[in-house]
């Protein structure tokens, strides 16, 4: 009986098993490796492959191109419904959103060349990826290809860059998608008080503003306003017990009067003058 064993299980035949073996965990491991997994939303919009898009605030079944004002709810990208080795939707979602995976994504030169291994963000062309600096919060993933702006552009459009019209180039690349926080983000400014940062923005007629240079300016215009009052209150007082107690000199306190309105409102007018500056 042993002797039969020991003819059956030869040298050969234990190197062939061990291949089989080999073989199969590879390929096993290969495809849990490789597989991805898309969702399927709904849109109000067609969506082109290769657009990053975001969660709807309050409807986190349907999905709006990304831009600089819902970049916190950033998802994924659309992708096609057999990109991904796995699909999860029902009936009525048909945009199909990658959230991980190596895809095609549209990305623009606006913050100058994509190399690979740049971390690509929203830019502010929605739906438009473009080369991640240190002041954007949020990344798409990571860069596979280049992009230089000058080789395999699909379209061009203009943005406004500071009141300066900017034209910049729209392609698509291959990018490791992973949506995270930006490892390169370095927060150098204060946090100001949402109310407080539109009215700056509005004021300075750009974004963003520097918080510093707003609570300065806050400063400078409050200060401005408090000497103004208090001179014109002092000076209307001082005016009117004056004519109480001689109205005969009337004409020159009213000619006094004037002359300190006048220099309130200059120094008010100095105060709001030195907030623009």
């Amino acid at each position: 009986m042993l002797r039969k064993l020991k003819e059956k299980i030869t040298l050969k035949r234990i190197f062939s098993l061990t291949a089989l073996i080999a073989l199969v965990f590879l390929t096993t491991t290969t495809f849990s490796g490789a597989q991805t997994i898309t969702q399927g939303y709904s849109s109000d919009s067609l969506l082109q492959r290769g657009t990053i898009v975001s969660l709807v605030l309050d409807d986190a079944k349907k999905v709006e191109p990304s831009s600089l004002d819902n970049d916190e709810r950033m998802q994924g990208v659309i992708v096609s419904a057999n990109d991904a080795t796995f699909t999860l939707s029902s009936e009525d979602e048909k945009t199909f959103v990658a959230t991980n995976g190596r895809f095609d994504v549209f990305v623009s030169n606006e913050n100058g060349v994509i190399q690979g291994g740049d971390y690509i963000t929203i830019s502010r062309v929605a739906g438009i990826g473009m080369k991640a600096g240190e002041s954007e919060p949020y990344i798409i993933g990571k860069a596979v290809e280049s992009f230089d702006g000058e080789t395999n552009v699909l379209s061009t459009t203009d943005i406004d860059d500071s009141g300066i019209t900017k034209k910049v180039s729209i392609g698509r690349i291959m990018i490791d998608i992973g949506v995270a926080g930006n490892p390169l983000l370095k927060p150098t400014r204060a946090a100001l008080p949402g109310f407080l940062q539109k009215a700056a923005e509005t004021v300075a007629g750009r974004s963003p503003v520097n918080p510093i240079r707003v609570y300065i300016s806050m400063f400078i215009l409050l200060t401005a306003a408090v000497v103004a009052g208090i001179l014109l209150y002092s000076g209307v007082k001082s005016s009117l017990i004056s004519i109480g107690r001689n109205p005969l000199s009337k004409k020159s306190i009213t000619k006094g009067l004037v002359q300190v309105i006048m220099t309130s409102i200059l120094i008010l007018l100095l105060g709001i003058f030195g907030v623009y500056l």
